[in-house]
């Protein structure tokens, strides 16, 4: 009988994120666990493993593979209403207890995950790109499970897609190191990081260090990636009116202008013993901040009920510039260069050549917009 580590390990090659050590062990720099894996075994993720002195890596497959709206990542400074042809493997570098995607993260980790196996397909990066061209994608980004953990993979879908004119991104938990960024950067522009927590502490029982994901944030933005950055706001675990200061501050100090998104949480897999966040919650959260110092904070999944915490504003002038309900663009009044149409000021982001191109919508269309499956 063929197990889920079977399948998984039979679409594999040789990584490049690696070193070989004495006694044929190699010290992977995937993520910032650096994991020493002796020969037959595998890294803190599962998925990339030493065989006979080699690292093996993901490679050659999907778990799943749909066209999603770019606001979904969730990136607002980046080509707004475009699709992102959004791709994902199996496996993990943490293992949160609250994640949404366990089913795909917790592969080989939790058996309740094995189900996952059967939503795996083989498939070439050129299948890939070109699809994300035929669905008129503008974006290829890896999300899903956690990314850093397939980089290999990614960089040869990238690479493709670069050459057919796409913009490429990471939704990522950012437990990064200097070599996978290094390797992305030629063909990577954008990069979502989750910022779980501001007590190391607690993102110990989630499987990682704060300071290597703070280390990231600041790395990634000094490489020129596209930066924004998520925290999902957890009743009774990060939602303290400190913490989430500690958070703006931290994020405003390496620059006012990288994207806070504040999201509400909802009991998923071991985590059911708390409810949804409420909207005044996010409210709180994102006025703190506006208030720590950054120009951009936005509240998200709970469309409609979180006043003006959806629409980007100018910084400067206070001048409404894009007005989103959901994933949905309602309104776009940037000019072609990207500035506030009212006093000029740069607005911080990739945007259109052409601000006439945006696709603006309804409020009615939010129910229409969502993600395209392969076919």
């Amino acid at each position: 009988m063929t197990t889920l580590a079977d399948l998984l390990d039979s679409m594999t090659v040789e990584g490049t994120l690696y070193e070989r050590g004495e006694d044929d062990s190699v010290r992977c720099h995937a993520c910032a666990h650096r994991c020493l894996i002796r020969p037959g075994r595998r890294g803190i993720c599962k998925v990339r493993f030493n065989q006979d002195g080699v690292l093996r890596v993901p490679w050659g497959y999907v778990a799943a593979l749909q066209c999603d709206p770019i606001e979904k990542k969730p990136f607002y400074h980046m080509l707004p209403a475009s699709d992102a042809l959004t791709f994902g493997m199996l496996g993990c570098d943490f293992h949160c207890s609250f994640c949404q995607n366990w089913v795909s993260s917790q592969a080989l980790r939790d058996p309740a995950s094995d189900v996952a196996g059967n939503y795996v397909r083989q498939i070439s990066a050129e299948e890939i790109v070109a699809y994300g061209t035929r669905m008129g994608a503008q974006v290829v980004a890896s999300s899903y499970n956690e990314p850093l953990i397939s980089s290999e993979w990614a960089l040869d879908i990238f690479k493709l897609a670069t050459k057919a004119g796409l913009k490429c991104a990471f939704v990522s938990n950012g437990n990064a190191t200097p070599e996978v960024l290094e390797q992305l950067a030629p063909y990577m522009v954008g990069l979502k990081i989750d910022l779980k927590t501001m007590q190391d502490q607690q993102y110990r029982r989630l499987g990682g260090v704060l300071q290597n994901v703070l280390d990231s944030i600041r790395l990634a933005h000094e490489m020129g990636f596209w930066v924004e950055v998520v925290t999902l706001v957890i009743p009774h675990l990060n939602d303290s009116n400190d913490e989430l200061m500690d958070a703006g501050r931290f994020i405003a100090s390496i620059s006012p202008d990288i994207p806070w998104h504040v999201t509400a949480f909802h009991a998923n897999y071991k985590m059911t013993d708390r409810s949804r966040t409420p909207a005044k919650t996010l409210l709180r959260a994102a006025e703190i901040g506006l208030e720590a110092g950054l120009h951009f904070v936005y509240a998200g999944n709970l469309p409609g009920h979180v006043a003006n915490y959806e629409n980007t504003l100018c910084p400067n002038c206070n001048q409404t510039l894009i007005e989103r309900l959901g994933y949905v663009i309602t309104g776009y009044h940037l000019t072609d260069e990207g500035t506030c149409p009212q006093c000029g000021t740069s607005i911080a982001g990739i945007w259109p050549q052409s601000a006439s191109s945006v696709r603006v919508h309804s409020p009615g269309d939010l129910y229409f917009r969502g993600p395209r499956p392969l076919r």
